[in-house]
């Protein structure tokens, strides 16, 4: 599945990006909203994302890059979101955070910054509904993808098989078709693909070739 990330659009043309993202192949909107805080960049906040909820009619993954994450569970839940993404290295009680977004009708993700280990998710990875990793350190867009991150997906295939999990596994940094490729090929499901698809001299066809390999 391929989820383009918001981030990554002219904000000057928001409305015209959205409208290709509707028309595309594209299985998700991805929404990766920053504070300042926890990542060192301010992205957008729940104004400016409840005018792309009302016109986009793609599920949103939206990606809490924010300190605190469950006192936004309501206003993510406001949006029609299908998942929530809250960091691992962000929640001192992720089980609670767990249980509140599933409570609250949401899809539960949990995202894994580069320097987290995989085993950090032992003890939860039978409950959320996806794992996202980083594969680039959070808070900008376009950077070089980090190569360690295809054995951490190859990492977190195994845990999800050994432990009978229905987890998927989502990718997100540096996303273009040699990267994805192997990505894929190492046991992501969903791709988060910014500057590659939004770049393109053809969104539309970025996103559907990434949707081919």
């Amino acid at each position: 599945m391929i989820a383009p990330s918001l981030l990554a659009a002219d904000f000057t043309n928001l409305a015209r990006d959205i409208d290709m993202i509707n028309r595309s192949e594209a299985d998700w909107l991805h929404l990766d909203v920053m504070d300042g805080v926890f990542v060192p960049n301010i992205s957008f906040g729940f104004p400016v994302l409840e005018h792309v909820a009302r016109i986009c009619k793609k599920p949103l993954d939206v990606h809490l890059m924010i300190v605190q994450p469950e006192k936004f569970i309501s206003e993510v839940k406001a949006l029609g979101a299908m998942m929530m993404n809250v960091h691992y290295e962000a929640c001192t009680h992720l089980n609670r955070v767990i249980f509140e977004i599933h409570k609250a009708g949401m899809k539960a993700g949990v995202t894994l910054n580069p320097s987290t280990p995989v085993s950090m998710l032992v003890d939860v990875i039978r409950d959320v509904d996806m794992v996202l990793l980083m594969t680039v350190n959070p808070g900008f867009g376009g950077q070089k993808f980090i190569e360690h991150s295809i054995d951490k997906v190859r990492q977190l295939r195994r845990l999800i098989e050994e432990t009978g999990s229905h987890a998927l596994i989502e990718v997100d940094g540096g996303v273009n078709v040699d990267t994805g490729r192997r990505l894929v090929e190492a046991g992501a499901d969903v791709l988060v693909a910014g500057s590659s698809v939004f770049k393109a001299d053809s969104p539309e066809a970025m996103i559907r070739q990434l949707k081919s390999l």
